[in-house]
């Protein structure tokens, strides 16, 4: 009877712990509200199941009243997201490379449709060659998402990485951070995929930005894909939409 009693007891403490655990990583507020938005298109929205919005926000840190900067921003899919994210105290810059404009326009004229409008106002569209990439002020966060490995292609000009690597560096704050989402290459690739997969391996990626000061901080799996093997382009409609992709996230000391 003893120890019948004995384990009672133990599982009553054992069910009571357990309820009284913290949950692990609730959603910020302002990111469900961001992915919410009922201004977002049905575009993005069909878009969500692949790119998993919730668990990549999460992950990129960005809070109410950051600056944010869409490095490449495409037709603006996450523009908006960190539009929402920020809030009125908090700043977007979407910044397209000249160079992109030129071959992808129709990405920025759907940006320029919402920026700086009602529900979008503190998002403000900057062109600029790849080789003078500059902001206006210091800002918290920089993002660029499935575009990194573009900077490599001869369309580009093929800019001086370090270079541009480190104009990205000088724009943060002090402890501020660069978040490169792309897809991966075969490891051992370095940048020789960029052109024809339009994929990077992600290791150089991390070299790249370590030599020019930036602190690797963290990765997520969110977007991994151990099915993808890395040898089709991401636009071979078995792996569109899917591919493996990885997100790093860099430190400015």
């Amino acid at each position: 009877m003893k120890r019948l009693c004995l384990l009672a007891v133990a599982a009553l403490l054992t069910v009571t712990a357990a309820s009284a655990a913290p949950p692990t990583h609730p959603l910020p507020s302002f990111v469900g509200l961001a992915i919410a938005d009922k201004n977002r298109p049905e575009e993005d929205r069909a878009l969500d199941a692949q790119r998993k919005p919730v668990e990549v926000l999460r992950f990129s840190g960005i809070k109410p009243g950051d600056i944010v900067v869409d490095l490449m921003p495409g037709k603006g899919y996450y523009t908006r997201l960190f539009s929402r994210m920020v809030g009125n105290k908090g700043k977007v810059y979407a910044l397209q490379p000249a160079e992109m404009d030129k071959i992808a326009p129709k990405g920025l004229e759907s940006v320029r449709g919402f920026a700086g409008k009602e529900g979008y106002a503190n998002v403000t569209v900057l062109v600029e060659p790849v080789n003078e990439l500059k902001l206006p002020e210091p800002v918290d966060v920089i993002w660029t998402s499935q575009n990194y490995h573009d900077l490599h292609d001869p369309f580009m000009g093929s800019p001086d990485m370090a270079k541009l690597d480190k104009s990205l560096f000088d724009a943060l704050k002090p402890g501020g951070t660069l978040i490169v989402l792309d897809h991966a290459a075969a490891d051992g690739t370095g940048v020789s995929k960029t052109n024809d997969l339009h994929r990077i391996d992600p290791a150089a990626v991390k070299s790249e930005l370590t030599a020019v000061g930036f602190q690797f901080d963290s990765e997520s799996d969110a977007l991994r894909n151990p099915a993808d093997d890395h040898s089709k382009g991401i636009r071979d409609p078995s792996v569109k939409g899917n591919t493996d992709r990885f997100i790093y996230k860099f430190r400015k000391p």
